[in-house]
């Protein structure tokens, strides 16, 4: 097992621990303590460890080398591993919204609502700096490995934390403010499902633009070209092809160099583009140069944009 492999599991499987312990906290405290709420919440922190078993498969397989049947590697495994994730936050949201309203239409045709107990609010408090504490750790270490699928379950214990936020405010509200304000507990949870679901929509879009094979954006393809045109020798770049394969790219482009070089030579420079590319976005990059000479009347041209 590769090193970064080995550091993905590990956060990984310290989420999964914590997670595993809020859950219980979270439906004992929903139940015994009274809270709806919490009860919504600890369905949320479920939707969680799921994505946490999600990311220890996936990557696993995105780890894979290349193969026969996998030219390009396993790398979008772990897109597909981030979507599902993006996916699961969305439909948490969906049910923390419905289970909100259902109890504050039941609110206002006249039912009372239950009083929350001490139990739930300390079970919310250490759910949020527990929660909180876990998506810096896991952020730190998802942008040090490269990983969008460990980014995107740091996203998750972010929205949990936010969700155990709301869920602290319904709960105080209905304990020290009297039974008419008992309906801040749903309320709560509503407003925390709309950002649930924006969380979740957020890391959703870009592994679809990715799985349709959209290209990198504008200012990365910017990067490329000068990167390659810093490269003594190579004047000018045409048909830049680009696109995301997991936490690597795929650069397929035309350098133009003078054709008086020898063959050699000519392959030095297109070695030095592509190893100043793999610099950049990363050694298992995909980089594929095919070398043109220039005509006379290209010589000049010092930068290159991409074809239309």
């Amino acid at each position: 097992m590769e090193i970064r492999e080995k550091e993905i599991y590990k956060v990984t499987l310290t989420g999964s621990a914590i997670n595993a312990v809020l859950i219980v906290l979270k439906f004992v405290a929903g139940f015994v303590g009274k809270s709806s709420a919490m009860v919504a919440d600890a369905v949320h922190s479920l939707s969680d460890f799921i994505s946490d078993v999600i990311v220890l498969v996936f990557v696993k397989i995105a780890g894979k080398p290349k193969d026969k049947g996998h030219d390009y590697g396993h790398g979008k495994f772990e897109t597909l591993a981030t979507m599902i994730i993006g996916v699961l936050l969305i439909f948490a949201g969906i049910g923390l919204m419905i289970n909100g309203i259902e109890t504050v239409i039941r609110s206002i045709n006249g039912e009372t609502l239950e009083r929350p107990t001490m139990l739930a609010l300390i079970v919310a408090i250490a759910s949020i700096l527990s929660k909180e504490w876990l998506y810096r750790y896991t952020i730190s270490k998802g942008k040090k490995l490269n990983s969008q699928a460990v980014m995107a379950n740091a996203w998750h214990h972010r929205s949990d934390a936010v969700s155990s936020l709301g869920t602290l405010i319904g709960i105080s509200g209905a304990m020290f403010l009297g039974d008419k304000w008992r309906i801040l507990d749903p309320i709560a949870a509503i407003v925390v499902s709309f950002l649930i679901i924006k969380s979740g929509y957020d890391i959703v879009k870009p592994c679809i633009n990715e799985l349709l094979e959209a290209s990198l954006p504008d200012d990365k393809e910017k990067e490329i070209v000068n990167l390659v045109t810093s490269v003594p020798g190579i004047l000018n770049i045409h048909n830049l092809r680009t696109r995301r394969i997991g936490n690597g790219i795929a650069v397929d482009l035309h350098a133009k160099m003078d054709g008086g070089l020898t063959l050699n030579e000519a392959h030095e420079k297109a070695t030095a583009a592509e190893n100043a590319i793999k610099r950049k976005f990363g050694n298992n990059s995909i980089i594929n140069i095919h070398m043109e000479p220039v005509s006379d009347s290209e010589k000049n041209i010092n930068s290159g944009t991409k074809a239309e």
